[in-house]
């Protein structure tokens, strides 16, 4: 490998390889995959953990299709179009090792590369630029998805997305924050919120919804979480200030009850499906609704006399900004936020992890140890 480093490097790994849309058997397991090399200005990680996140199965199932209707149910749809079945609507390459959320060591760079970073314990940012048009959104891609990512015993990344971190966290705890957090963190900036606001939480046990809640608590806001009852216990660590069930008969009233108030200013939605309609009601005038997700279904009903007589407003929240990453490095090495590991599973069981992911079990994340 023509690149500076501090170890011997092995010419091939163990990877997850995604050979297609489909089911699970679309996930092959290497013991001989080639190690990636660095090329000029990138660095090569040793991945210690890497965690899971919806567009790992999503992009697998072809979700994202929009001849899919129905929520996330981590097997193949038939009714699916592979010319639109990733997140940013365009055809995917495969072989693809996916894979985003990665925490582990700088072992090489390539050249120009910094080798400073060499031997440092990183976190990977995941949008993936074109750095001399940053904010143009049609010319990002995601890691993982564009490119190979961290299901595997090493990647490789431009070393401009890479963000050292000093944190008495494990690696597992580390690979839980990044799409979670970056997720819920750019909601919250799109929905503006702040002290004095109150928002609405859907799906509050799953990975970014447990994020959405201390992102939100840390910014001074009040914060409801919707959850099932079995996983009460594990959403109300992360500190909401009133819990209510996964789907209340009355949501303004279970308000009402719980905040003394039957509308929020915020909505914070990775859900969809059926309860969408009620979300929206309970927004006050001039509230807000903020959307990276919609696991329960991504066709909902909508009435537009609500939206503009109520001056409402809707935000989408996908890409995030430059910036925003850096920002959460410092939350997580300052302790205002906390990881939300759930079960952590070795690399070759990767498929026992979606598995795990799908049913929705958990409170928190799910991480594969890559070592």
């Amino acid at each position: 490998m023509k690149a500076n480093q501090n170890q011997s490097i092995p010419a091939s790994m163990t990877a997850v390889v995604l050979t297609g849309h489909g089911d699970f058997d679309r996930l092959e397991v290497h013991h001989d995959w080639p190690t990636p090399t660095p090329g000029a200005g990138e660095v090569l990680i040793r991945v210690a953990a890497c965690g899971l996140n919806n567009t790992d199965v999503n992009t697998r199932t072809a979700w994202y299709s929009k001849g899919v209707e129905e929520n996330t149910t981590g097997g193949a749809f038939d009714s699916a179009d592979e010319g639109d079945a990733t997140w940013g609507g365009a055809p995917l390459t495969f072989p693809r090792v996916q894979g985003a959320d990665v925490c582990g060591e700088v072992v090489a760079v390539g050249e120009g590369a910094d080798a400073a970073l060499i031997g440092k314990r990183v976190m990977l940012e995941t949008w993936i630029r074109d750095w001399n048009d940053p904010m143009n959104l049609d010319a990002i891609g995601y890691f993982g998805s564009e490119c190979d990512g961290g299901f595997a015993h090493y990647t490789k990344i431009d070393q401009r997305y890479v963000h050292p971190i000093d944190s008495d966290l494990s690696d597992t705890d580390i690979a839980s924050f990044a799409t979670s957090y970056f997720t819920a963190e750019n909601m919250l900036n799109r929905a503006n919120v702040g002290r004095g606001d109150t928002v609405l939480v859907p799906g509050a046990s799953g990975g970014v919804g447990g994020a959405l809640i201390q992102l939100a608590k840390r910014r001074g806001a009040r914060v409801v979480a919707l959850c099932s009852e079995s996983k009460r216990e594990g959403v109300a660590a992360c500190g909401p200030d009133a819990i209510l069930p996964r789907q209340p008969e009355d949501l303004r009233a279970a308000l009402r009850e719980a905040i003394g108030s039957d509308t929020v200013s915020v909505v914070a939605d990775v859900v969809g499906g059926e309860l969408w309609p009620a979300l929206i009601e309970v927004l006050e005038r001039g509230g807000r609704y903020t959307c990276a997700g919609a696991i329960a279904g991504p066709m909902v009903h909508m009435d537009l006399r609500t939206f503009y007589l109520r001056d409402l407003t809707f935000t989408g929240a996908t890409i995030v900004p430059p910036g925003v990453f850096a920002d959460l490095v410092g939350y997580i090495e300052r302790g205002e936020i906390k990881p939300l590991v759930a079960e952590v599973f070795a690399l070759e069981n990767l498929v026992d992890a979606q598995k795990a992911f799908i049913a929705k079990q958990h409170v928190g994340n799910i991480v594969v140890d890559c070592r």
